[in-house]
């Protein structure tokens, strides 16, 4: 089971480039596209998914280009959009029933699949309820459960958590998890603490381009060394802003702690501490978006 992006590019009005060059190989387990809003995540995500053709390069299912065979893949993708409408008068079960019934899936074989579904996801409870009344996250567990309906070897998840409660959210991620195994999952946010509690892989992107892709561990590795903290008074942190990259800052009795990466030491008093994953984030699209790493 193999999903291989290659050399996919994406241009628009404009001579917009959403895509250029990218490249990725994937196997079963959850990748993390992680990325800015407006970086190419949702444009390779419709790629992906068969709705939009790329401009160049192409996506192979095992093997096949997928523009020249899309429905071998679509027979096995599952896909919930960042944009996911529903239809508030349906119930949870009349929905997933209507979506079964697009998809092709049998009466009998959809009533068991959609009873399982609703206690995977926690809304058995709910079933009879309509849609309309239900929070955003039981919204997106009714949408994680649609696009489960036809049990994919391929799900795609795009900004799922955006709106979501931090409850809900930490339940989506768990779900996501729970779902990894023999499967491909790409989960596609720009929520950094959402792709580090669930992904076993992360693919960096940033206007349109592939900036790192590896596994947590080795992300954190390229800042290793490279994270400082400082106090500063509530002046000089602005003139940092325009010089350094800042992860954070926190403020204290003392001053501004201000979170620095870079290449090499930014003030005579900053000491080194422990990496985090924003920090690796912010370190490798610091390129792309003109940031600097050292002076």
């Amino acid at each position: 089971m193999e999903l291989a992006i290659n050399q996919v590019s994406k241009q628009y009005k404009g001579n917009f480039w959403a895509l250029k060059d990218f490249n990725l190989q994937l196997r079963p387990g959850v990748l993390g596209l992680l990325g800015e809003n407006g970086a190419g995540k949702s444009t390779l995500m419709r790629i992906i998914s068969t709705i939009t053709d790329p401009t160049s390069g192409t996506v192979q299912w095992n093997g096949e280009d997928i523009s020249k065979k899309p429905n071998e893949l679509r027979r096995v993708l599952g896909y919930l959009p960042q944009d996911f409408g529903v239809y508030p008068n349906l119930n949870a079960v009349e929905f997933l029933e209507y979506i079964a019934a697009i998809k092709g899936i049998s009466k009998r074989t959809a009533k068991k699949r959609i009873d399982e579904l609703l206690q995977l996801v926690n809304l058995t409870h709910a079933r009879k309820r309509a849609i309309g009344g239900f929070s955003g996250g039981m919204r997106q567990r009714v949408g994680i459960a649609q696009a489960l309906l036809n049990d994919p070897q391929i799900l795609i998840v795009d900004e799922p958590t955006v709106g979501l409660d931090p409850i809900e959210r930490v339940r989506f991620r768990n779900l996501l998890s729970d779902l990894s195994g023999e499967r491909i999952i790409i989960f596609s946010t720009h929520i950094v603490s959402d792709v580090e509690a669930t992904a076993g892989s992360i693919a960096i992107i940033s206007k349109g381009k592939l900036m790192h892709h590896s596994d947590p561990d080795a992300l954190l590795q390229t800042v290793e060394g490279k994270v400082w903290e400082v106090i500063v008074s509530d002046q000089d942190v602005q003139a940092m802003r325009k010089q350094w990259i800042i992860s954070g800052t926190i403020r204290s009795s003392k001053g501004l702690q201000v979170r620095i990466v870079s290449d090499m030491k930014p003030a005579p008093d900053a000491r080194l501490t422990t990496p985090a994953m924003e920090d690796a984030y912010l370190y490798c699209i610091s390129d792309s978006r003109g940031g600097s790493r050292n002076d």
